[in-house]
């Protein structure tokens, strides 16, 4: 058994704990990015842009997360390229990301009352301007919250990362805990570092519920 003393182990994870973090940044940016276009054709006039949406929605929340790592590692280097761990790792959650975010959006735009559509239509704005001016402004107050407060599933799904050989939290305390053969100590510190990551995502969300909360009560 390899002696590690405390301080070993927690600085190891605080080293793991960097790609966490930065896989996690990847995925919730690049998810929001490819969740906008889908959000707007999941709400678009055209009854393809719409089924198409709804299609890649439904494709990506029902498989699991752990098979699209698998197919975005192994499916690639099957057809000839040879992605890294991070960018394999990063391409699955962002599509993750981007369907549970297009959902959130979904519902934040239509949560708009009708008479703000009606109200925009009639000053004759067309799609685009309408939904700049008028619906996402409202929508923004609607969906922030909830969007903040996925972004905790999107740290804890990193963690899956592990089983493509990307080196994060969980990836580090597994070669640790087999170095040691101190399981519990060490995922112990594990469950403390995403702990410490997601509270403040969480807290972060409720706060912003109950800002936008009393904002409307206004």
């Amino acid at each position: 058994m390899t002696e590690f003393t405390l301080w070993d182990i927690v600085r190891n994870l605080l080293l793991a704990a960097r790609w966490t973090v930065l896989l996690s940044v990847i995925a919730f940016i690049g998810g929001g990015l490819v969740a906008m276009p889908i959000t707007m054709a999941r709400i678009s006039d055209s009854k393809a842009w719409r089924h198409a949406a709804r299609g890649y929605i439904a494709l990506i929340q029902g498989t699991p997360l752990l098979v699209q790592l698998f197919l975005a590692f192994f499916g690639l280097a099957l057809l000839g390229y040879n992605v890294s761990p991070l960018a394999a790792a990063a391409l699955a959650l962002t599509l993750y990301t981007s369907a549970f975010l297009a959902e959130i959006w979904r519902g934040a735009v239509e949560a708009v009352p009708r008479g703000q559509w009606e109200g925009a239509k009639s000053l004759a704005l067309n799609r685009l301007q309408q939904m700049r001016l008028i619906i996402v402004p409202q929508a923004l107050r609607v969906g922030i919250a909830p969007t903040a407060g996925f972004s905790v599933q999107v740290v804890k799904g990193t963690a899956l990362a592990s089983v493509i050989g990307f080196v994060e939290l969980t990836k580090a305390g597994t070669v640790i805990s087999n170095a040691t053969f101190d399981a519990f100590r060490v995922y112990g510190l594990v469950a403390l570092f995403y702990f410490a990551l997601c509270y403040p995502l969480s807290l972060g969300a409720k706060a912003l519920e109950r800002r936008m909360g009393a904002g409307q009560g206004h």
